[in-house]
């Protein structure tokens, strides 16, 4: 593997940061709101590829990654998640580009930092499910292990604040990233993804996993992933009522139902020109849940106690910013929240012309109560 010097300072010299809060601290005082989802936003704007979604854009088009960090943070994140999900040596070795992998890693670090200091946000390193972990394989246990330590490591040089070990459906696996992210010393966010079945590869209950997450010192453990709000609201209010750290919840922004329990599970009936005939990951748009649902999720998952709240796949920064409001917040792209009343046939402000308020009433009814 060629070695790179890291690409920003360390811990202590990144500016300000003794006097900013750290990650517990602030879920003491309050909600913490993670924006994820990077692959799907980026792959709808062109610059990464469904299916192996691979982040290459860090190295392709930074100036797309840091756009997104910032908009995220506008919209009311409070962390800059480095886009490192699937930035590992198995997802490149499928591809092809494991050279690619440490210069990716550095940078997506060195670009989330950036945008972390800039704007005060918290500084999150990541890592994630290696699609590599089998159980009766000691082989792949260890290139997983190993995979957790360089990544880990690149994080740990560049002055994480935090490490997020996320989409894990091995509860095994998801250990050995915790004792990875413990053994440098950072706080841990560990959440899993819960398929179809409401258990994960190793037959093990979510909610027990969770507790086992905890007991082996994580310091937030819950859902992130696969399921919409409707399909993982049941199994976080488990979790809530189990462990005694914090709780995450940062689901996908789709209308998942017990017989869709996954954005996985969708048909489109409408269409017949999808590949393979799946509405995954390309075609989700007829099932999408509006920035409403997000914000109505996050505070019923706040008064249930969880406090480490987000969106995952799918996420847009119109839903950040509906989480932050229905949390209370302003965050900067409130300026721009919905201001109906100034519409120009649906308002109800003086300033719009009596005539356009009577056509937009006959054209346009009243929504029902």
């Amino acid at each position: 593997m060629t070695t790179r010097p890291p690409t920003s300072p360390g811990l202590l010299e990144r500016p300000g940061l003794l006097e900013r809060p750290g990650l517990l601290e602030r879920l003491t005082a309050g909600p913490v709101i993670c924006a994820e989802g990077y692959l799907f936003e980026l792959e709808r704007r062109g610059y990464l590829q469904a299916g192996p979604f691979v982040p290459e854009v860090v190295l392709e088009h930074p100036e797309m990654v840091r756009q997104l960090h910032r908009d995220f943070v506008h919209a009311g994140s409070d962390v800059v998640e480095a886009f490192t999900y699937y930035g590992h040596r198995e997802k490149l070795r499928v591809i092809g580009k494991e050279e690619l992998l440490e210069p990716l890693n550095r940078d997506a670090l060195a670009i989330a930092r950036e945008v972390a200091d800039e704007s005060g946000a918290l500084f999150a390193g990541n890592i994630c499910n290696t699609n590599l972990w089998e159980a009766a394989r000691p082989e792949t246990q260890k290139a997983a292990r190993a995979m957790f330590e360089e990544q880990v490591g690149w994080a740990v040089e560049a002055g994480v604040d935090f490490v997020i070990g996320e989409t894990f459906s091995w509860l095994a696996e998801a250990m050995a990233a915790l004792e990875t992210i413990k053994a440098a010393g950072k706080p841990a966010v560990m959440t899993l993804a819960v398929a179809e079945r409401v258990v994960l590869h190793d037959e093990i209950d979510p909610v027990e996993a969770c507790q086992r997450l905890a007991d082996a010192g994580a310091d937030v453990v819950g859902l992130n992933c696969l399921r919409g709000p409707a399909t993982m609201m049941p199994i976080v209010e488990k979790v809530r009522a189990k462990v005694s750290c914090h709780v995450a919840a940062l689901p996908v922004p789709y209308r998942t139902t017990p017989d869709t329990p996954t954005f996985y599970s969708f048909k489109e009936p409408h269409c017949d020109d999808l590949p393979d005939g799946r509405a995954f990951p390309s075609a989700l748009d007829p099932f999408a849940c509006h920035r409403y649902e997000m914000g109505a999720f996050a505070r019923q998952a706040y008064d249930l106690g969880v406090r480490y709240l987000g969106v995952c796949c799918g996420a847009g920064p119109h839903h950040i910013r509906s989480v932050a409001e229905a949390l209370g917040r302003q965050p900067p792209a409130s300026r721009y929240s919905p201001e109906m009343a100034k519409h120009a046939y649906l308002g109800t402000d003086p300033v719009i012309p009596e005539s356009y308020k009577r056509y937009g009433r006959l054209r346009h009814p009243p929504a029902r109560s």
